[in-house]
């Protein structure tokens, strides 16, 4: 005869807190084109195959500045919230801590949406305006292009993170943002970048924390 076996599941126990971060790097936003989007979901409800030998329209460089940019409905520059939430979980591979497990224990507050894609949810960009930058870079091909994108100087933002009290405390958190902030870093040229070692973008600071229930 089997023996029955009690499972005593815990009710979700989540603290909160509003993180601080000030930039000591520049923030460099890169998001992928709205407009390149509607233009290959075209190609593709056209069935109209790309070709590689037809000339390439001419690009507005002021208009690839803006549509690097995240602007929420409000009009306020901000970086996409889900950046944040995925260094934080890159940042527990530093202190041996499981990464499907920080999945399911860490998340970021969004302070708004995106304006041309709602799905998106954004952290403000404080103190800081949206400078055009014109870098040289190089295709999978190698051949070399200029790439316009955002950069933010003397940024700063508030920062609301949600984490399952039974995985970590407010201290693991702060520490563990601290070291995103060092170590891992935002948006394009950031230490943790998947195509480099990055540019030195995208670093940061805590300056302090306030833990809400």
């Amino acid at each position: 005869m089997n023996k029955q076996q009690t499972v005593i599941i815990k009710k979700p126990d989540f603290g909160l807190a509003t993180f601080k971060i000030v930039g000591t790097a520049p923030l460099v936003i890169h998001r992928f084109s709205h407009k390149t989007k509607e233009q290959m979901l075209q190609k593709m409800e056209t069935g109209k195959a790309a070709s590689s030998r037809k000339d390439r329209s001419a690009k507005d460089s002021d208009e690839s500045f803006n549509a690097a940019r995240y602007v929420s409905a409000e009009g306020w520059d901000g970086f996409h919230a889900g950046a944040i939430r995925s260094a934080l979980v890159s940042a527990c591979r530093l202190v041996g801590f499981k990464m499907t497990l920080a999945k399911m224990s860490l998340f970021v507050i969004e302070d708004g949406w995106d304006a041309l894609e709602p799905q998106i949810p954004l952290v403000r960009i404080l103190k800081a305006k949206p400078q055009r930058q014109d870098d040289m870079a190089r295709v999978e091909t190698g051949a070399p292009y200029v790439t316009v994108r955002a950069a933010y100087h003397g940024w700063a933002a508030n920062v609301k993170i949600r984490w399952d009290n039974d995985q970590f405390t407010v201290s693991d958190v702060s520490n563990l943002i601290a070291r995103v902030g060092v170590q891992v870093g935002l948006g394009e040229g950031r230490p943790d970048s998947k195509n480099s070692c990055g540019m030195g973008w995208g670093t940061f600071e805590v300056e302090g924390e306030v833990e809400t229930k």
